[in-house]
C-alpha cells in the first residue's frame, strides 16, 4: 500500500525523550499520527516540528507533528532485552564467522553448541549466516576451525544505540535531521 505525502498515514512523528535525544535509533522511535495527535491532546508532548498536511473536524484543524518531545524524561533500560534483533545488533548484522554482510542469510548460532551443554545466553550466542551455521554444525568452534571474529557479550544500551545510528531507516523527513545527527562532528 502506498500512501500520498499529503495523508495523515504518511506523517509518522519522529518522538524525542526530554533531552531532545531520540528515544531509540535503531528501530527509530515513530510514533503514527494518531498516537502524536493523542499525545499532543494529553499534554504529554511538546510539539518541535510540523507537517504541512493538515487533519480537520467541523471546527478545528491541526498540521499533523513531525516532532514532538515528551516533557517527562524516560530512563533508558540499563540492560538490553536479549532478542535476536539485538544479537544481530549486536554483531553489527554482520556474520561473526565469516564476516558476510547478507541480512536476509543472518540466524544465531551457539558458540558452544546445546548439545554440549551451551547456553542461550548473550555470551554464547552470535550473529551467522546460514551457511557458517551448517558448516559448524554441532562442533565446538576449535574442532570446527571457526573463532567468532568478536568473543561474545552482553552489550550496553548506549553501544546498541550507537550501533543503531549506523543504520539510518529508509524514510527521514526533513524535519527529523537537526535531532537525529545532532551530535555528528561538523565539516569546516
Amino acid at each position: 500500500m502506498r500512501t500520498s505525502a499529503n495523508t495523515p498515514e504518511a506523517c509518522p512523528a519522529l518522538v524525542l525523550n526530554a533531552d531532545f535525544r531520540p528515544l531509540s535509533y535503531f528501530p527509530l522511535s515513530l510514533w503514527s499520527w494518531q498516537d502524536a495527535l493523542k499525545a499532543v491532546f494529553l499534554d504529554r508532548v511538546d510539539v518541535v516540528a510540523q507537517y504541512e498536511t493538515k487533519v480537520r473536524s467541523p471546527n478545528f484543524e491541526m498540521r499533523l507533528p513531525s516532532v514532538v518531545s515528551l516533557k517527562t524524561y524516560v530512563s533508558h533500560a540499563r540492560t538490553p532485552a536479549f532478542t535476536r534483533f539485538n544479537v544481530f545488533l549486536r554483531d553489527r548484522f554482520t556474520c561473526q564467522y565469516c564476516g558476510s554482510p547478507e541480512r536476509d542469510q543472518l540466524t544465531f548460532d551457539h558458540v558452544i553448541p546445546r548439545s554440549r551443554g551451551g547456553r542461550t545466553t548473550w555470551e554464547n550466542i552470535v550473529a551467522a549466516c546460514s551457511g557458517c551455521n551448517i558448516r559448524k554444525g554441532g562442533r565446538m568452534p576449535e574442532v570446527a576451525h571457526m573463532i567468532p571474529a568478536k568473543k561474545p557479550r552482553r552489550p550496553t544500551m548506549f553501544e546498541l544505540n550507537e550501533r543503531g545510528r549506523a543504520f539510518p531507516p529508509h524514510y527521514l523527513h526533513e524535519s527529523w535531521q537537526d535531532f537525529l545527527y545532532w551530535d555528528t562532528e561538523l565539516e569546516p
